[in-house]
């Protein structure tokens, strides 16, 4: 019995997952299913492909051989089925993007309702986690494309800047911070306890790595998993927070929270876009990459991102700029 494309999809969710359970209820089958799938390949392979610990299934190293490969041949069938399935006539199917919190929930939302406005054919779905759990999605094939703010260092995984933002320093109007415009490093630091995300988010770790040394001065007496949460926390005075600048544009233009520029670290970071190295890029993802792109050719600014008016009038200008008066949407 030749070796099956299900198989290897049942071994890398196994292999991920490291339980037959877990990868059960990952691939919507029965735990028997799983098991006999995984017994088969084993058998057609010559010999086990992982040690049994417990409950658990960790890789030997004839399975650590195997994952890399089968992952590859996956996408491949993958990229052959997009390929000659869309039509070439119209920019049409389906799209699964994952975006970090700050871009999910602040940018990307109105840029893709105008996308979909244009292409009434094509459906952009978007999930929004951390950056750690969005490159780990784009590395496994189950999200087309990335738009994460902090590192990446999975070699599946390829990374294309986009635009650059800033962090600042957020404080509730009474805080004794709200008197100053700046915020400086370290002197602040001690001045106040802080309300920062949770482990793995793109802005936390980038403004602990920035602070350095300084960062075992951080008083922090709650994480949050959730930026509107932290605002509203910040704003009922538990504490400072350092979000992005493109998170915080109502509540400092109403003055329900003072925004600080920081002074003595840099506070400038990426934004970029991620996307498995050995994916082909359909004619709906290259439209949708051609889309972000004006975004950033033209210098997306905060006021953009707080009016779906204003987006809208910037992203026909370029539009217009780019293809002699032709509109984008």
């Amino acid at each position: 019995m030749a070796i099956t494309f299900r198989q290897f999809e049942i071994f890398i969710a196994v292999a991920e997952t490291t339980q037959v359970t877990k990868a059960s209820k990952m691939l919507f089958l029965t735990q028997s299913a799983v098991s006999m799938a995984l017994a088969e390949l084993e058998s057609q392979l010559g010999g086990p492909l992982f040690d049994r610990h417990g409950r658990s299934l960790l890789l030997n190293d004839r399975g650590r051989y195997l994952l890399p490969l089968a992952k590859k041949i996956i996408f491949q069938i993958k990229n052959i089925e997009s390929l000659l399935s869309e039509e070439k006539s119209s920019v049409a199917g389906s799209l699964e993007i994952v975006a970090s919190s700050s871009i999910g929930n602040y940018v990307l939302p109105y840029p893709v309702g105008l996308f979909m406005r244009k292409h009434p054919a094509a459906r952009i779905n978007m999930l929004v986690a951390n950056t750690r759990q969005a490159v780990r999605m784009v590395a496994q094939g189950v999200m087309d494309l990335g738009f994460v703010e902090g590192a990446v260092t999975d070699d599946a995984v390829q990374r294309t800047p986009w635009f650059v933002d800033e962090l600042r320093v957020i404080v509730a109007p009474s805080h004794p911070l709200a008197d100053q415009e700046v915020f400086r490093v370290p002197d602040d630091l001690e001045k106040t306890v802080w309300v920062l995300r949770e482990e793995g988010s793109g802005t936390a770790e980038i403004f602990k790595n920035r602070l350095g040394n300084h960062a075992a001065l951080l008083n922090v007496v709650t994480r949050m998993g959730h930026t509107e949460a932290i605002k509203k926390a910040v704003e009922a005075g538990v504490g400072a927070s350092c979000l992005s600048e493109l998170t915080i544009c109502r509540e400092t233009e109403h003055g329900w929270l003072k925004s600080l520029a920081i002074e003595g670290i840099s506070t400038r970071r990426q934004l970029s876009i991620i996307q498995h190295r050995d994916k082909l890029n359909t004619r709906l993802m290259e439209e949708f990459l051609r889309f972000c792109g004006i975004m950033s050719e033209y210098g997306l600014s905060r006021e953009y991102l707080s009016s779906p008016r204003r987006l809208d009038e910037l992203l026909r200008q370029a539009a217009g700029a780019a293809a002699g008066g032709s509109s984008l949407i």
